[in-house]
């Protein structure tokens, strides 16, 4: 079984999860999409099950009356309904001067909980988009002064399941893109504090993380990330500090959302912009 992609789903697997389930009246979900995933041997590239996506996978059986789960033990969020972050207080003193005064910077992953706190808040008070949720793979990173004062913070996540332009680029048909997406990934959230004033600071640090972001990503995942990917609002930016830090603007977005499925443009149009981390990266996306 291809440990990457959801397994075939058969009426012969239906009935197998229909009896786990009526065998197993105290399991609740997460550990039956666990179970299910060790035993169809369904796993990501770092060799974890794919318990989440598992979980969806049972929910829309559930939803289509082909099983019946047990009721949920969390009360799951409802669509739209974005959760409550805690904002903390950040230091603001403004931070001006040349980008000289303030190197080497200090790029860390954010991974314990007061950083993930200070990132979310940050994110959700500064960034005009907010902060949403964490979803799939994921990389956050913090980026300071030579004297640990915050300067920045970026996020990169799933990418785009469907984009035209960037796909055309690459050079990829349905297939190929199904078998090689997680090896892009979406620089969903860019942040310079509003109070830092550092002429050239954002292709600097965009600069600084593409060079570390492959090895830190297969480290986390045991894959490698290939391409970078980001799309900017046209009415809102211009791009300068990708277009600096040598990312290619390979098109625009249609308007119809990041995963596509509406037929109008619904969103605002966004300019999309690739940067490799590999030479000839298009040869290994397409074989």
């Amino acid at each position: 079984m291809n440990t990457y992609n959801k397994p075939e789903i058969t009426e012969e697997k239906i009935e197998f999860i229909r009896e786990l389930i009526a065998e197993n009246p105290d399991m609740g979900r997460t550990k039956i999409s666990v179970a299910l995933c060790e035993m169809w041997n369904w796993r990501g590239a770092n060799g974890k099950v794919k318990d989440m996506a598992c979980r969806d996978m049972l929910r829309a059986l559930d939803k289509g009356g082909k099983i019946q789960l047990p009721p949920p033990q969390t009360r799951p969020r409802k669509t739209g309904v974005k959760p409550v972050i805690a904002h903390l207080v950040h230091e603001d003193t403004p931070v001006v001067g040349v980008s000289k005064d303030f190197q080497p910077l200090q790029v860390e992953i954010v991974s314990s909980t007061k950083d993930l706190k200070e990132f979310k808040s940050a994110i959700d008070q500064y960034h005009y988009l907010g902060f949403d949720r964490f979803i799939g793979e994921r990389m956050a990173y913090k980026v300071c002064s030579r004297d640990g004062v915050a300067l920045a913070f970026l996020l990169f996540g799933s990418a785009a399941w469907s984009c035209k332009d960037r796909d055309e680029h690459i050079g990829w048909n349905k297939e190929a893109r199904s078998q090689k997406l997680n090896l892009l990934t979406n620089n969903t959230r860019f942040l310079i504090l509003p109070w830092v004033r550092i002429p050239h600071l954002a292709s600097h640090i965009l600069s600084l993380v593409s060079r570390r972001i492959k090895k830190d990503w297969e480290e986390k995942y045991g894959h490698p990330v290939l391409l970078l990917e980001t799309f900017v609002e046209t009415e809102r930016f211009k791009g300068t500090c990708y277009k600096a830090a040598n990312w290619i603007q390979v098109g625009q977005t249609t308007g119809r959302g990041r995963d596509g499925g509406h037929h109008q443009a619904v969103l605002p149009v966004k300019d999309v912009y690739l940067y490799s981390l590999v030479k000839k990266f298009k040869s290994v996306l397409v074989e």
